[in-house]
């Protein structure tokens, strides 16, 4: 068993480094019985779910962008990306082209949802046949000539193209084929949640929201399609699907089994301190590390100290950085210094290494002295 151990992680190691085609053995593979390499290291790496009171199919954040221009500056490139949510990771991820991204999340439908998107950029070749999978409406007649339309064309054509039944099921069923040739050990209701949170974005498009299942949310939190059309901080758009581009980064680290999802809890006992484990063990960094705005809850539950923990485990160097969010909220205390255009959501940067002597050193009275003191400027 030690020998297949160093030979497993010897094959990740060489992807890695030289981000090569894979093995036979690590694609995707049609028997229930053999395991990949995605599969192995859901497992290994995986806690415990939790409960989250929000169905994240989609971000609330508006500012996500907002960094981008800081992280072009500061150069961050290659490494490992880890990150929680659903697909405003891949914005970050199209940017920074880490060698290897793993989604971590508490909520084991959020690691569903990843392997939704998995089976779907698998299936595609270009960024009109993804959206044209996950909305489950058909493509456009002359969809080969769409390579360079602005995603704006693209928004709007899925936004008056009407749902197609008969397209959906078909979909359904080959993502049930790809989903099974993972490996994973999921149950029928991990199907059926796979199943429902795909419906959710073929039966509201481009209206897809964030929603808090305890309380009404109306229309207060965006739209996917304004998600889609937002635009850094120079009126750029840098959402992964506004280039083939940025949809190529992403299609290729699927394909190479290079986006990782696993479940766990940032503060709990295992999943961020196996990460770390791991990335040692494959002689890799983290470049950066979204967070949203998990860290609110972490001193909500007072369990903030145990994250800093868990991130001395982790392999950084100075230049590591943390990408967490903000939101003007009242029970926030006061609206963010660094709030743009009155922005409900502020994006922030802080390097880890800053993040975990400040604690050494005595920590954060509040979570607003966290997201002020050490911000870093995105000007």
């Amino acid at each position: 068993m030690q020998a297949v151990r160093h030979i497993f992680l010897f094959l990740i190691a060489v992807t890695l480094l030289t981000f090569t085609p894979v093995s036979q053995a690590q694609k995707a593979i049609s028997q229930p019985e053999k395991r990949t390499d995605f599969a192995l290291l859901n497992e290994r790496l995986s806690e415990r779910a939790g409960y989250f009171g929000s169905d994240n199919l989609v971000s609330n954040e508006l500012s996500y962008q907002h960094v981008m221009g800081k992280l072009e500056k500061m150069n961050l490139s290659g490494g490992v990306y880890l990150g929680v949510g659903p697909d405003q990771n891949y914005t970050y991820i199209a940017q920074i082209k880490p060698r290897l991204a793993i989604m971590i999340d508490i909520r084991r439908d959020a690691m569903l949802q990843h392997v939704l998107y998995k089976a779907l950029f698998m299936m595609s070749r270009n960024r009109t046949e993804y959206l044209s999978l996950l909305f489950a409406r058909p493509l456009p007649r002359d969809y080969k000539k769409w390579t360079d339309r602005p995603i704006r064309d693209l928004v709007d054509y899925f936004d008056r193209t009407p749902l197609d039944q008969k397209l959906a099921e078909k979909i359904r069923d080959e993502v049930h084929k790809r989903v099974n040739s993972y490996g994973l050990n999921l149950t029928q209701r991990d199907m059926d949640a796979i199943d429902e949170i795909h419906q959710a974005f073929y039966t509201e498009c481009m209206e897809t929201r964030y929603t808090i299942r305890d309380r009404p949310t109306g229309r207060f939190f965006p739209a996917y399609r304004e998600i889609l059309l937002e635009k850094d901080l120079d009126g750029r758009y840098r959402n992964y699907l506004a280039t083939e581009d940025g949809y190529r980064v992403l299609k290729n680290m699927h394909d190479r089994n290079l986006i990782i999802t696993i479940t766990g809890d940032l503060s709990g006992p295992k999943a961020v301190r196996a990460v770390g484990e791991f990335l040692k063990e494959i002689g890799e960094k983290v470049s950066a590390f979204y967070v949203s705005n998990v860290e609110f809850y972490l001193f909500r539950q007072d369990s903030m100290n145990r994250f800093v923990e868990n991130l001395k485990s982790l392999p950084i160097d100075d230049r590591s950085v943390i990408i967490r969010s903000y939101f003007n909220y009242a029970y926030y205390t006061s609206v963010h210094p660094q709030t743009i255009d009155n922005y409900f959501s502020v994006q922030l940067l802080q390097t880890i290494d800053s993040l975990i002597k400040d604690y050494e050193d005595g920590g954060y009275g509040s979570y607003y002295e966290l997201t002020t003191r050490r911000s870093l400027d995105l000007k």
